[in-house]
Parts: C-alpha cells; sequence; structure tokens
C-alpha cells in the first residue's frame, strides 16, 4: 500500500503539541451543522462517507484530482496539490496561484502540508483518478489521519463522463458537470467511430518520446500513451517493462530503428528542432515529416499527468496521424472549444497558432495547411 507522506502521521501523533489540527476537526462538524445537515455518499472504491450536504471548500488528493475539480469549479479549490508553473499561469486566474500549497497527500510524490491544510479548513478531500492498488486503504488512512471526509471518484477515461456526473451531484453543480461530462461522452464516441473505420493495413505506429533525449518511451500498456490506442494506432515502442514514472521506459536509439515508428511525437523537452539533423535523421518518420512537438500549455494535451487534457488529445492525435479519418473538424477551433470549456480560459488565434506550431502536418510534405 502506497504510504501517505510521513509528515502528516508524524504531525497526527503530535495533535497535543498541535492545537490547529483538532481545532479543524471541530470546526468540520461545526460547518456541517451548520450547513443543515450531511449525506452519506458511497464512493468507487465502495466506501461510504458522511460529506456535507453543501460543499464550497474542497482540497483535492493531487494533481489529477486538482485539474479535475477546477474544470468543474475553480472556486471550489481552497489550496493546491501543485502551484502553477512559470509557462502555466498565464491560463489561470491570479486568485488560483495566491492559494495556499497543500501538496500531495499520498504515494512516491507525497509532500503534505499538514499546516497548510488546516488553515484552509477544507470540507472535504476529493481524490480523482485511475483506481490503483490500495486505494480505498489509501483514502481511510488520509480521513483518518486529517479528521476530514475524504471520497474516490474513479475518473479513469472511459469513467470521466461519470466522474464528471458524480461530482456534480456531490458538489451541487449538475449542470456546469453535464457540460463537461457530454464533450468527453462526445470525444469518446468519436474516437469509437473513428478508430473502427481505420483498415488493419492502414494501421499507424507511434513513438511517444519524452526528455531532452526523447527516448524515454511512454511504451505500450502505458497509461501515458492510452490516447495512441483511442484513436486506432499501435504504440511503436514494445518492452517487457513498462513505466509511467520518470518520463517513461528508457530505450537506445538504435531500439527505435528496429520499431521504425511512421510518426514521432516528443514532449516539449525533446529534440524536436534537432531531430532532422541529427542520428535520428535516417529514421522512416523523420525522413517523412511526420514527427511533431505535443502541445503542452497549460498542460500536455497527452499526458503528464494522465488527466481530463487526454480529451483534447484524442482530437489532436488522431487528425494528425490519420488527416483523412478524422476530417470533419478543425483541430484549432476544437482547442478553442475545449479550453472555454475546460479551462474557462478563452483561446486567441495567435495563442492557438503558438501552440500547434511543431504539431501539425507538415505543408510540404502533405499539401495540406500547416
Amino acid at each position: 500500500m502506497r504510504k501517505v507522506i510521513a509528515a502528516v502521521t508524524a504531525l497526527c501523533l503530535t495533535l497535543a503539541c498541535f492545537a490547529g489540527c483538532g481545532t479543524s476537526q471541530k470546526a468540520a462538524s461545526a460547518d456541517q451543522t451548520q450547513e443543515n445537515g450531511t449525506v452519506e455518499f458511497t464512493d468507487s472504491v465502495g466506501r461510504t462517507v458522511e460529506v456535507p450536504a453543501d460543499i464550497t471548500r474542497v482540497a483535492a488528493s493531487g494533481a489529477v484530482a486538482q485539474m479535475i475539480l477546477y474544470t468543474l469549479d475553480p472556486d471550489l479549490l481552497v489550496g493546491l496539490a501543485n502551484a502553477p508553473g512559470e509557462d502555466q499561469v498565464a491560463y489561470f486566474p491570479e486568485s488560483f496561484g495566491k492559494l495556499p500549497v497543500f501538496g500531495q497527500f499520498y504515494g512516491k510524490k507525497a509532500n503534505l502540508n499538514m499546516e497548510a491544510l488546516v488553515a484552509a479548513d477544507p470540507q472535504i478531500i476529493i481524490d480523482l483518478g485511475d483506481q490503483k492498488d490500495g486505494i480505498k486503504e489509501d483514502m481511510d488512512m488520509i480521513q483518518e489521519q486529517t479528521g476530514i471526509p475524504t471520497v474516490y471518484i474513479n475518473a479513469e477515461m472511459d469513467k470521466m463522463p461519470d466522474a464528471y456526473r458524480t461530482l456534480g451531484s456531490l458538489l451541487n453543480r449538475k449542470d456546469e458537470a453535464e457540460k463537461l461530462a457530454s464533450f468527453v461522452d462526445e470525444t469518446l464516441k468519436y474516437a469509437e467511430e473513428k478508430s473502427a473505420e481505420i483498415k488493419e493495413a492502414d494501421v499507424k505506429t507511434v513513438m511517444f518520446g519524452t526528455s531532452a533525449t526523447g527516448l524515454a518511451c511512454n511504451a505500450e500498456g502505458s497509461s501515458q500513451a492510452s490516447v495512441i490506442d483511442m484513436i486506432g494506432a499501435e504504440n511503436a515502442i514494445k518492452t517487457d517493462e513498462v513505466t509511467d514514472k520518470g518520463g517513461g521506459t528508457v530505450v537506445d536509439l538504435e531500439k527505435v530503428y528496429e520499431f521504425d515508428p511512421d510518426v514521432i511525437i516528443l514532449d516539449q523537452e525533446g529534440p524536436f528542432d534537432t531531430l532532422a539533423q541529427g542520428e535520428w535523421a535516417n529514421l522512416k518518420a523523420v525522413k517523412a515529416g511526420a514527427y511533431y512537438q505535443i502541445p503542452w500549455k497549460p498542460y500536455s494535451w497527452m499526458a503528464a499527468p494522465p488527466s481530463i487534457n487526454r480529451v483534447l488529445g484524442v482530437w489532436w492525435l488522431g487528425q494528425l496521424v490519420y488527416p483523412d479519418v478524422y476530417n470533419d473538424y478543425d483541430v484549432a477551433e476544437k482547442a478553442k472549444e475545449y479550453y472555454s470549456l475546460f479551462w474557462h480560459y478563452e483561446l486567441s488565434d495567435d495563442e492557438v497558432a503558438d501552440m500547434l506550431a511543431n504539431s501539425t502536418l507538415k505543408a510540404e510534405k502533405t499539401g495540406r495547411a500547416a
């Protein structure tokens, strides 16, 4: 079972010396009474938790939960699992960046600041994302150690619409949640229909490279690379050991030549600018100009973390890999629609053009506009 950060345990074992922790728990009970009682909520792993009937103050358990909760209503968040970076701040209101940073509640990246959590006084802690081993025990441990109702909602890609609808009901934001759920429903249905049109002989292989070398790969079986499968493509990198951590499974360039992918996509740290002049130059994808940089502001459209950002990744990668199949929409307009609905941000023409500058079909190779 993954460990909640040791600092949480230490702090909660020394409550007698830290009056704020006890104060927070008493305040939470008082808030529930003032808000006309509580309701029972059964989460995705069958835990029945008593939660306030009217929730207005939420703490996210980590980065994935923070992203999803932000898309529903940024004003619900009383703190952050991680603060927006320099390249992200422009996409969020100034008030968002000023929220206290709690850190992540559990897992290998756990770095929870209990004092900041107590001061923010959330009514509930919500975890969202893939269902991992030990999740029930993790939620029980967090709730026991913080004294705050803690729930888990499965938000794997195929369950994302249900996750939004569940959140809408829990947080009394059903109308807003339904708009988001409907967009995800549309995306999943569209990808299923379009991928079914692709003949087996026409299936393309895609390499998803990360890091400065491009050789840390989100290989076949990685949740970070799930969009590749969704659009009807095949992950080019197949290894015995698959990891989603540290940028993915590291391979050498010789192995890449062995797989010789049809398409290469790289994250923002990758060697995009030098690919055609270096040791990669004789790869099939490089010679064809079929290598691209994944749009990444405020979050990668493919992964890192694999959350709601993957929804836009389906529209982007689908049209990139199969332009004759995913051919009835403009990806720039789809990006504007997505950013407005999910990030509450109106992309300008210049901003979307900048995002897609290294991320769309090359005109000289395809005859299509770049």
